[in-house]
């Protein structure tokens, strides 16, 4: 029987562990003693979801050949919030250049920075999801404001700066990333960078 951990083979001497279910269940204790937290499984070839999970887990091991865990850990959530902050520090720098960059005929490095922060926000979503695997990051406050608040007030901010930008209105694209959306994005870089 194989087993991989995130893509890498790795060696693991069963003990007791008659089933799938088995396996699961002392690896992911395995994980809780290592700060880290099972996001995916695959069984030969099937990914494991929540519905089939009960049928899996009955699955003798004399059934299965391969194994495979992605797994994350807390220093992998710190290291992605710390690169974070630091990506959004740029990209509040390089948002005060858009309406300067729009009317200076720079339209194309507008356009990247516009790219990335859209990237940045939907790799810091993502990251945050996985940050609430972990106790310490599930009241991870921006602005004094829940996640989930900071971003409700943010989207409709996002979504103007969209229609500013299709409409080709200059004024309003630059006031909206100076005045709305660097200061979110200097606040989101504050908070990633006191987690601990």
């Amino acid at each position: 029987m194989e087993f991989y951990l995130n893509g890498e083979k790795i060696d693991i001497t069963l003990e007791n562990e008659k089933t799938a279910g088995d396996v699961l269940k002392a690896f992911e204790l395995n994980c809780e003693k290592n700060d880290a937290a099972v996001i995916g499984i695959i069984i030969d070839g099937t990914n494991v979801t929540a519905e089939l999970f009960d049928e899996i887990s009955k699955k003798s091991l004399d059934e299965i050949k391969k194994f495979e865990f992605t797994v994350v850990t807390r220093q992998n959530i710190k290291d992605s919030f710390a690169k974070l902050s630091s990506l959004f520090v740029a990209l509040s720098k390089n948002m005060q250049q858009i309406s300067v960059n729009l009317q200076g005929g720079k339209e194309k490095e507008a356009h990247e920075s516009i790219k990335e922060l859209a990237d940045s926000i939907d790799e810091f979503c993502h990251v945050a999801t996985l940050a609430s695997l972990f106790q310490e990051y599930t009241n991870i406050k921006i602005d004094g404001r829940a996640f989930s608040e900071f971003f409700g007030d943010f989207a409709p901010v996002l979504s103007d700066f969209e229609q500013a930008l299709k409409s080709n209105d200059t004024v309003t694209v630059g006031d909206l990333a100076e005045y709305e959306i660097c200061p979110r994005l200097e606040a989101i870089a504050q908070t990633l960078e006191e987690i601990e």
